[in-house]
């Protein structure tokens, strides 16, 4: 195979990848927007396992830009358009993922005041034999989402 063929075949892949996962993320901003995060949990494994080879691939090339030069200057037009709409759609996605984290965590904040709230306060006594004030026990709350 040639140099000019394998470049061909480097740039058609990235190409593929990048449509494929782009169009995985639309659906998984598109079900992030209608309030479904249910439905993303099934393909999670296989988005992350598409980004990583999508990272992979794109540094291969940044570190190597001769590999795909070989290549058709309309296969890479295609590339570059590609990814343009690619940028898009992960900053989407990105804007999504970060609104429902922030929608989680007001509602964890919340539960975890209200819960706090409605407890009534320990009958501790504090070192110097008065009343401790406010509720002994703890509600913990993970700032992961």
């Amino acid at each position: 195979m040639s140099d000019a063929d394998l470049a061909r075949a480097r740039v058609r892949q990235l190409i593929d990848l990048t449509r494929r996962l782009g169009e995985r993320l639309s659906a998984e901003t598109e079900a992030l927007e209608t309030h479904r995060p249910r439905d993303i949990a099934a393909g999670l494994a296989d988005t992350q396992e598409m980004a990583n080879l999508y990272r992979r691939d794109t540094a291969q090339v940044k570190a190597d830009p001769g590999l795909l030069s070989a290549a058709p200057a309309a296969d890479k037009r295609e590339l570059a358009e590609a990814t343009r709409v690619f940028d898009g759609v992960l900053n989407r996605h990105a804007r999504a993922v970060e609104a429902a984290r922030t929608i989680s965590e007001g509602l964890v904040r919340t539960i975890a005041h209200e819960v706090a709230a409605s407890r009534t306060p320990a009958a501790a006594y504090a070192a110097d034999g008065r009343a401790a004030q406010g509720d002994g026990r703890a509600v913990a709350f993970n700032r992961t989402a």
